[in-house]
C-alpha cells in the first residue's frame, strides 16, 4: 500500500513563492512518472507538471511554464514543486500522484491561496 502526502501550501501574496513537497510512504512506485495536479474552487482538477521516474525529463502545463519547477521523483520517494511568481489564478488544492494518475492514490492535497 502506498500513501502520498502533500505539504507546504499556505497563503502567499501575488508574486510570492512556495515550495510544495510530496512524500511517498509504504511500498514504492517503481518506474512511475510522478506529477502535480491542482483543483481550483468550482473547477475540474488539472495537470500542472510531471517528472519522469529517473528525474531526467519534465513537462509543464502552459499556465505554469517558466514559473514552476518540479524536482525529485519516484526514485527519491519525495517530490517537490517550486512555485515562483504566484498569481491569484494559481489558487487551489495541489495534489501529487503518478502520471497518469491512479484513483487510489489521491490524498488530501495541500491548499495554496494567492491573495493580497
Amino acid at each position: 500500500q502506498v500513501q502520498l502526502v502533500e505539504s507546504g501550501g499556505g497563503l502567499v501574496q501575488p508574486g510570492g513563492s512556495l515550495r510544495l513537497s510530496c512524500t511517498a510512504s509504504g511500498r514504492t512506485l517503481s518506474y512511475y512518472s510522478m506529477g502535480w495536479f491542482r483543483q481550483a474552487p468550482g473547477k475540474e482538477r488539472e495537470f500542472v507538471a510531471t517528472i519522469s521516474w529517473s528525474a531526467d525529463s519534465t513537462y509543464y502545463a502552459d499556465a505554469v511554464k517558466g514559473r514552476f519547477t518540479i524536482a525529485g521523483g519516484n526514485a527519491e520517494h519525495t517530490m517537490y514543486l517550486r512555485m515562483n511568481s504566484l498569481r491569484p489564478e494559481d489558487t487551489g488544492v495541489y495534489y501529487c500522484n503518478t502520471n497518469p494518475p491512479r484513483s487510489e492514490l489521491w490524498g488530501q492535497g495541500t491548499q495554496v491561496t494567492v491573495s493580497s
